[in-house]
């Protein structure tokens, strides 16, 4: 069984929860969709126990620096997401989408070398375990128009409006 370290940082948009492993970070989300975070971490970690981080992490320091709008602070994080071979390249693509700026799935798809994958890239994003560091609301449809995400449309429009991608 794996052991995890886990911290839980207030935002503006809400209580958010990591999770960290050796130094890296294995699982992101917002404390009001917990069980979806568990859910993520026993299919892409296995079995695991959470144990309280015992200081503040550099990781949860990055993450304040976000949002205190130094929006770079994110890119040094290391994560361990797990997951398929597809998966992992549909996540690590998220990170070449630079702050303030957006990317519809289909431009993700060909990111990848996928062009006909948008769904499944879609199906994807909404798996990702680590949400904001694979900033996968930089993603939108390609009409222009917010479309789903994990933590709330409203927390999508938030993020895109505090890194200037939206007005």
């Amino acid at each position: 069984m794996k052991t995890f370290e886990h911290e839980i940082i207030a935002t503006p948009i809400g209580k958010i929860q990591i999770v960290i492993a050796d130094g890296k970070l294995c699982a992101l989300d917002f404390e009001d969709y917990e069980a979806r975070m568990q859910k993520l971490l026993a299919r892409y970690q296995g079995e695991y126990r959470l144990v309280k981080s015992a200081g503040r992490t550099g990781i949860a320091k990055r993450i304040d620096a976000y949002f205190a709008g130094e929006l770079t602070a994110l890119d040094a994080i290391e994560v361990e997401t797990g997951g398929t071979e597809f998966q992992q390249k549909c996540w690590q693509a998220l990170r070449d989408i630079a702050p303030g700026t957006t990317a519809s799935y289909a431009e993700q798809a060909k990111r990848i070398g996928k062009p006909k994958a948008m769904r499944a890239v879609g199906m994807t994003n909404g798996r990702n375990p680590v949400a904001i560091v694979l900033p996968c609301h930089r993603v939108i449809g390609a009409n222009g128009t917010l479309t789903g995400y994990g933590g709330g449309l409203w927390r999508k429009e938030w993020l895109l409006k505090h890194e200037g991608a939206l007005n």
